[in-house]
């Protein structure tokens, strides 16, 4: 048998370092990575489920066999993030139904708290977390905010979530907001772990100063006032990705989509569904969009 020599070593070595290098192949991004919001602490899968569409509505009409079944679906999909809020009646409750008997470690859940029951806060998240059956929240939000001095207005309130969050009964708080004047006050307020923020290409069911639904948003403004938000290490959900359902051909969702994947405004989206259809459009527009 042939014994190689250094000066052979030598040359297959000068030889392989002469070949062109292959080009590195990077990974693939997909909607249902995990990913962390901001500086949270708190990871969830890009892509959320949502249960409050018009109000819960369209969910709640499914009923829950339907339900249940959409809700298993995107779970094994990949999708491992459900929000829903004590706003949308009956959800929350049809929510733990669907998810009932899944590992509560294996997914991620965020909740939103009716602002105007600030009586009795801690009971009331205990009220949320029987009706979810869940032991904690991942996020919990203070719902719809709209005056700009809602931190102020609302400061017993977020005394009794921080509190929450040191026991952790819930491992993170934010708010979501309906209107300019309430998120022009959402820039330098650390409080905010997490931002739940309207988003699309087109201004449609987002932010203006009049929060009238059927009046366009500020998109500039709402863009740059997220930009602020997301600098300050303040986890980003982008919501009304379809307008609400108002996007209903399939080229206006893909420019919505396009454009909040490409803007790099937010960790996370939720969208909410009435058939798993609309789960697997979500999925693979999304999954095109990271990756061209």
């Amino acid at each position: 048998m042939r014994q190689h020599s250094r000066r052979d070593f030598l040359r297959f070595s000068a030889a392989a370092a002469a070949l062109p290098a292959l080009p590195s192949v990077a990974a693939k991004r997909s909607a249902t990575d995990w990913v962390e919001l901001g500086r949270s602490g708190v990871k969830v899968t890009r892509l959320a489920f949502g249960t409050g569409t018009h109000g819960g509505r369209v969910q709640r009409e499914l009923g829950q066999p339907a339900f249940t079944k959409l809700v298993r679906h995107a779970y094994d999909r990949g999708v491992r993030f459900f929000e829903t809020a004590d706003n949308y009646t009956g959800m929350p409750q049809m929510l733990a139904e669907a998810l009932k008997g899944v590992p509560r470690d294996s997914y991620r859940l965020m909740t939103k708290f009716k602002w105007r029951e600030a009586d009795k806060p801690m009971e009331t998240i205990d009220r949320l977390r029987r009706e979810t059956n869940s032991e904690y929240f991942d996020i919990l939000l203070l719902h719809n905010v709209r005056t700009p001095n809602w931190p102020t207005e609302l400061e017993r309130l977020r005394d009794a979530f921080s509190e929450a969050k040191h026991k952790k009964v819930i491992l993170s708080h934010g708010a979501s907001c309906h209107g300019l004047l309430p998120l022009r006050a959402y820039p330098g307020n650390t409080w905010l772990d997490v931002a739940l923020n309207r988003v699309n290409h087109n201004g449609t069911r987002m932010d203006n100063l009049t929060d009238d639904a059927k009046q366009p948003g500020e998109v500039n403004e709402v863009v740059a006032t997220i930009k602020k938000v997301r600098s300050q290490g303040t986890g980003q959900i982008g919501m009304k990705i379809i307008g609400e359902g108002a996007f209903r051909t399939p080229e206006e969702r893909d420019a919505s989509i396009r454009y909040v994947i490409k803007s790099g405004l937010v960790d996370a989206v939720t969208i909410g569904y009435k058939n798993t259809a609309e789960i697997d459009e979500a999925i693979e527009r999304i999954n095109t969009h990271l990756n061209s």
